[in-house]
């Protein structure tokens, strides 16, 4: 068995020494064998410019990734966390996945970018990648990737037994969205959103929360509130994932028919 879950911050936008030692203030109120971060958790969202975006982007071996090495060597707890990644001249929306041992085990970059994100950061060139970390298979989709049944999908076929998806969802129906992910794929899901809004000068976001472990059968194991700060965990067993089978003739993978699917690809 492993104990899986998520912080829900409410960050204040660019104090990224504050929002990272609060999120890991948060974290350190739960045991937990991996912990899902929002996207962009410790900058917040509302960028107003390119030049903004590139000024609190960091490298993977900047301050916040090191913060977060630091806390899952401390704490053996696996990490996926959102923030802005520098490379070069280049800023991708990003989530850096790390081990119990606090290595880093790689980077995904949002594949599908929402509304004005398209204005601040270069669209994510990883693909959707699985990371071996605490003794799980866990794939990485971020925040509008879920609006794309293709993204969890690429994620289980590669072998995900869970999806962490850092997100800082906008839309009421969207948390919802990830129990249609978790039982069309029998994965787990782990929803870290953040809460709270952004406010800058006349422009506003308002966040949804309702961070949630959700199990392969669309049963919801623990779920935060759309207000607050929280950090929750579950027990799960990892395995349960690997059973694609619904019943004795009928595999939710195998029973695919791609041949068929004409246009998806």
């Amino acid at each position: 068995m492993k104990r899986v879950g998520f912080v829900q911050n409410n960050p204040v936008f660019g104090e990224v020494e504050r929002n990272v030692n609060r999120a890991l203030e948060l974290a350190s109120t739960v045991e937990a064998d991996l912990l899902v971060f929002p996207e962009l958790f410790n900058t917040g969202y509302l960028f107003l410019s390119k030049e903004e975006a590139y000024k609190l982007s960091e490298t993977l071996e900047g301050p916040t990734v090191r913060k977060l090495q630091r806390f899952s060597e401390e704490t053996s707890t696996a990490v996926v966390a959102g923030f802005a990644e520098r490379v070069g001249e280049k800023v991708y929306n990003s989530a850096v996945v790390i081990d119990v041992d606090g290595s880093v085990k790689g980077v995904y970059r949002k594949t599908h970018l929402f509304y004005e994100e398209k204005l601040f950061f270069e669209p994510g060139d990883t693909g959707f990648k699985v990371f071996e970390v605490a003794g799980m298979r866990v794939g990485v989709m971020i925040c509008y990737d879920w609006r794309f049944p293709e993204s969890a999908r690429t994620l289980a076929l590669k072998g995900a037994q869970v999806i962490a998806h850092p997100s800082n969802l906008v839309l009421p129906h969207a948390p919802t969205a990830d129990l249609a992910r978790a039982v069309e794929n029998r994965v787990f899901l782990i929803l870290a959103d953040r809460s709270g809004a952004d406010v800058r000068g006349e422009r506003r976001l308002d966040f949804e929360g309702k961070s949630m472990v959700v199990d392969p059968d669309m049963n919801v194991l623990v779920k935060a509130p759309r207000e607050g700060e929280h950090a929750m965990v579950a027990e799960i067993d990892p395995k349960v994932a690997d059973v694609k089978n619904i019943n004795p003739l009928n595999h939710i993978l195998k029973d695919r028919r791609p041949h068929l699917y004409e246009g998806l690809c």
